[in-house]
């Protein structure tokens, strides 16, 4: 549905955007993921047209967009802020997108009515803007972008100003919308958890590059760098040192955890000397007395407890090593949480570890 071929956007001599060329395929929700100033707007808004770009070529179902201009292009847009009329009704406001439209008004009233249905809204048409709330505001910029019947609708950070309650249901009521419409989502946000969970794919940028682009397991489970992998979710970190190499894998000593062989998949990247393990903390298990686990185990002390009700973080030393790691264990009935300061043997899995340079 979309292409980017070798995008180069320039602001002066501020380099924007460098290189990117990517796919985006019919259907897909697809987020653009980064932290703030890493070019994730910018290349969004090329999309749309609002922004012009210095060389290269964005292309919209097979057609180049150099010579098109927004209001030309099958894509619209919601914005971080909706941009709705707060002295229009949820109608009016959803109406407003099909001004040009030559259909009667009776028809259009049944477009609008079948729309608000479709984004939750059903009955509220004639409710004042200026009296919704932030997840119905929401409601109501999609609405009015969806009624035009878009290929690729655009999403500039629009749950960001949700708190996380109403955050999380929109999220899910997106997912539900994206497929039952069939159209092409483009996501931009900051949040890890939320490209994680809305997303086919993700597009992770820094600095006006593609870090790594895939589905959100991958992303999760093999990071190609240590800045994606600091940047998705919770990992630690440990020092290691190679000690050898073979065709069946390589030999590392790592802090804490002694000698390993971890096999070529789990490498992310050149490897020589002095490097980093990585793992998410979900991968490692502190047993309960009397328990055994089928991996291997190392013994640990307890430094800091966080509870968050379903579950509880430990900050863990392992084995004398020269930092703590994060151990997630979910609070499962009858599961004891172990105090600060507590002896504890924990379970792990030379196949939960990468290797980063």
């Amino acid at each position: 549905m979309i292409e980017f071929n070798d995008i180069q956007k320039f602001y002066g001599e501020y380099h924007a955007l460098r290189g990117i060329t990517a796919t985006i395929r019919e259907g897909e929700f697809f987020s653009l993921l980064g932290p703030s100033g890493c070019g994730k707007t910018t290349l969004l808004r090329t999309i749309a047209g609002f922004e012009d770009i210095s060389s290269g070529a964005v292309l919209i179902d097979g057609h180049d967009m150099a010579q098109v201009p927004p209001n030309k292009r099958s894509t619209n847009m919601v914005f971080q802020s909706y941009a709705i009329f707060p002295h229009l009704t949820v109608a009016q406001n959803v109406t407003f997108g099909l001004r040009r439209d030559p259909r009667t008004k009776a028809e259009k009233a049944g477009l609008v009515e079948d729309m608000l249905g479709k984004v939750g809204l059903a009955g509220y048409g004639k409710r004042a803007a200026h009296a919704l709330s932030g997840g119905q505001r929401q409601r109501v910029a999609l609405a009015r972008a969806l009624i035009l019947k878009p290929k690729v609708l655009l999403l500039d950070e629009p749950m960001s100003a949700l708190d996380r309650k109403i955050r999380e249901q929109m999220q899910v009521e997106l997912i539900k919308l994206q497929r039952d419409l069939g159209i092409t989502f483009v996501l931009v946000t900051h949040d890890q958890e939320e490209a994680l969970v809305m997303s086919d794919r993700i597009a992770v940028m820094f600095e006006g590059e593609i870090a790594q682009l895939d589905d959100p397991e991958t992303l999760y489970r093999k990071p190609a760098s240590r800045r994606v992998a600091e940047f998705i979710g919770a990992m630690n970190f440990l020092d290691a040192e190679v000690i050898g190499q073979a065709d069946d894998g390589i030999t590392v000593v790592v802090d804490g955890l002694g000698q390993v062989v971890l096999s070529h998949s789990q490498v992310s990247t050149a490897h020589d000397g002095t490097v980093a393990v990585g793992f998410r903390p979900e991968t490692m298990t502190i047993l309960q007395d009397g328990q055994t686990s089928d991996g291997l185990e190392t013994l640990g002390v307890i430094e800091e407890v966080v509870y968050y009700g379903d579950m509880t973080y430990y900050d863990v030393r392992l084995n004398n090593g020269k930092r703590s790691v994060r151990i997630s264990m979910r609070n499962l009935f009858g599961r004891t949480i172990p105090d600060i300061g507590a002896n504890v043997r924990v379970a792990w899995s030379p196949g939960a570890l990468i290797l980063f340079q």
